[in-house]
């Protein structure tokens, strides 16, 4: 007696059902320019919904993030509302521990900030004198320092804070979807394999999106933790006042893709100028461009690129595009948002998924197009599934 093979689960690898040859009853030309003309309206409709839209991506990323915890208390066989329970204290403690140490931190620099002003003025003094060393005329000096307002240069700092509290200024909008979407997860497993027998296709873009998000939210948290830790560490051997804060703000700035480092590099390195001088805040660039640049710009993107199949090009113009719509939450939520538009548009339909192959980040070996071309067999011309390696067999 031959039993049935099981079905692929989620922690596997997604394999997409069987491509079928598309028929188009307009030229193609027009669809291009229809789809583009969607696109814009589209855009318009999310640049001026971004106050609410955000928040709503942000708890639903947060939601997908903790969702195995609810699948496993499932399979753990304890009741639903079990799992749903774990999921949201999890998320929400994850939430005010942020906060809090957000909060905390800046109330620690508005207190630091206002000691430095004496040095800032001493360093505007040295700056006239080099630049008159220079030969550089008074009114020449008086005219950029007057464009060089100190308080300007320390407003930087509070400006990055003031920033980062933004991302979770509607914080009871993003609780309270949390609390909805956590009652949903208790059923969305069986939603899902509902939806997987009745629309395949679409099962498969949900589940790709989920299993992508999930991903990358793993791969950026732990060399966030990673960068954190090493930038902490060195600020604090510097010397550098409250390395526990930039650490924080490596951290978050981590999700941050192809330029979180940078981000991440301005305020202490301008503090570093303030306490130490300039031989400091050198310093500081230079463990910087060491840790971060390395580990956030050319390590990490390889493994988030393999993780969520999206070339560095791609992601770079992703944070580039969603930071202009949606602010700074559309930076934190680059990557997701356009694994969810690539699930929408590319994933969603068979004829439409070979243009993965142009954003991924590494080209298909010619093995996996055979594998591709050998599973359009498995399917007859009405799309019922005939026996495959993948499905189940009856047994004898």
């Amino acid at each position: 007696m031959r039993t049935p093979r099981r079905r692929p689960t989620e922690a596997r690898a997604v394999r997409p059902p069987a491509a079928t040859a598309g028929i188009w009853a307009i030229p193609r030309g027009l669809v291009v320019l229809l789809a583009a003309a969607s696109a814009v309206v589209a855009v318009g409709g999310i640049k001026a919904f971004a106050g609410i839209l955000g928040p709503v991506f942000l708890a639903l990323m947060l939601t997908m993030a903790v969702q195995p915890l609810q699948t496993w208390a499932q399979r753990r066989g304890l009741r639903p509302w079990v799992g749903m329970v774990v999921a949201l204290v999890a998320v929400v403690s994850i939430l005010i521990g942020l906060i809090g140490a957000v909060v905390v931190s800046a109330a620690q620099l508005a207190t630091e900030l206002p000691n430095y002003s004496d040095r800032a003025d001493e360093l505007v003094d040295r700056l006239r004198d080099a630049l008159a060393g220079a030969g550089v005329s008074p009114e020449e000096i008086q005219n950029m320092l007057n464009s060089l307002d100190i308080g300007k240069v320390v407003g930087v700092l509070e400006s990055a804070l003031r920033g980062l509290l933004g991302v979770f200024s509607n914080l009871f909008f993003v609780f309270a979807l949390l609390v909805f979407m956590a009652f949903d997860g208790m059923v969305i497993d069986k939603k899902m394999t509902f939806v997987e027998r009745t629309r395949p296709e679409i099962a498969y873009a949900l589940s790709a999106f989920a299993l992508g998000t999930r991903k990358y939210l793993l791969v950026s948290t732990v060399f966030g933790l990673i960068v954190a830790v090493l930038d902490g560490a060195a600020l604090w051997l510097l010397g550098v006042p409250l390395p526990l804060l930039w650490a924080l703000l490596s951290f978050i700035t981590n999700y941050i893709p192809n330029i979180g480092f940078i981000i991440g590099l301005i305020p202490p390195a301008l503090l570093a100028l303030l306490d130490g001088g300039v031989g400091l805040m050198l310093w500081v660039i230079v463990v910087y461009c060491v840790i971060n640049f390395v580990i956030q710009s050319v390590i990490q993107p390889k493994f988030v690129g393999d993780a969520v199949g999206l070339s560095v090009t791609v992601t770079f113009l992703s944070l580039a595009f969603w930071s202009w719509a949606l602010g700074p939450l559309g930076a934190l939520l680059a990557i997701p948002l356009t694994l969810l538009v690539k699930g929408a548009l590319f994933d969603i339909d068979p004829t439409t998924r070979w243009a993965n192959v142009l954003i991924a980040e590494r080209a298909p070996d010619t093995g996996e197009a055979e594998v591709s071309e050998d599973s359009k067999g498995t399917e007859d011309s009405k799309g019922t599934e005939t026996p495959g390696k993948d499905t189940e067999t009856p047994s004898t």
